[in-house]
């Protein structure tokens, strides 16, 4: 029965809003009912006009976090190693994080055009600073003492990062992941508000442009939908890893 609350609650807030909608004197294309919301989703699935720019968001959105995860991955590990590293760059990095990704991603469309390429490089850098912190902070909270157990066994240096550092890092790493999943879905949709002929935000840009509301709803529905779905997968990557682990050290 405590399972049914959400959608219970979803059913009454949805009814209220249809109301609202359909017996205030709020203009319709201000606050469209959810029954005409559904309607314009349903016109949109039958002329194939959101499967195709939902494959182009998912396709920049999927590209930019591999992208900005394994970069990150890659430098947050060379900065957690080498803090002469970390002195060097840090103070860029965090400076990088003070400029926002609105103000950015009209330059990355100037510099790589309105294409494809652009959008994936806007996606990754708004995934690559959690990613990087979690990153150092995983490689960084494996106690000094199991260090000292490998280097007793004589590991080599590619054994201590593929048995020891890889799984201790990995959980903390999931986590900064499971953030940059739903980030990612925000920096494409910037990139394609700023220039873009094709994408979910492009489609609200159209909507907007013609005072279509239901559609820039239909458009927002759709990327919840997307970021929620990405971020379940991590997160269902993450209980299966930390399952492992506990096998694992059991």
């Amino acid at each position: 029965m405590t399972a049914l609350l959400p959608l219970v609650a979803i059913g009454v807030a949805l009814l209220f809003w249809e109301g609202v909608a359909r017996w205030s004197e709020i203009p319709l294309f201000i606050l469209p009912p959810p029954s005409a919301i559904g309607e314009r989703l349903a016109r949109s699935i039958a002329d194939g006009s959101l499967q195709r720019h939902t494959l182009v968001t998912l396709s920049e959105v999927l590209a930019g976090l591999a992208l900005g995860a394994v970069s990150a991955s890659l430098l947050g590990y060379g900065l957690a190693k080498s803090s002469t590293l970390e002195h060097a760059l840090s103070p860029y990095i965090v400076a990088s994080q003070s400029i926002p990704i609105v103000a950015i991603a009209p330059l990355l469309v100037i510099w790589f055009g309105p294409g494809r390429l652009s959008k994936v490089l806007i996606s990754a850098l708004i995934v690559f600073f959690p990613v990087l912190i979690n990153t150092i902070v995983g490689v960084r909270t494996v106690p000094t003492e199991l260090y000292d157990v490998m280097r007793s066994l004589r590991a080599t240096k590619a054994q201590i990062f593929r048995k020891l550092e890889v799984p201790a890092a990995t959980p903390v790493l999931l986590g900064g992941l499971k953030i940059g999943a739903t980030l990612s879905v925000i920096g494409a949709v910037v990139g394609e508000f700023v220039g873009s002929d094709q994408g979910l935000g492009f489609l609200i840009n159209v909507g907007n442009g013609l005072y279509d509301t239901p559609l820039v709803f239909v458009a927002v529905i759709t990327l919840v939908a997307m970021a929620l779905v990405l971020y379940g997968l991590v997160a269902m990557l993450e209980r299966k890893v930390l399952a492992w682990r506990i096998v694992e050290v059991g």
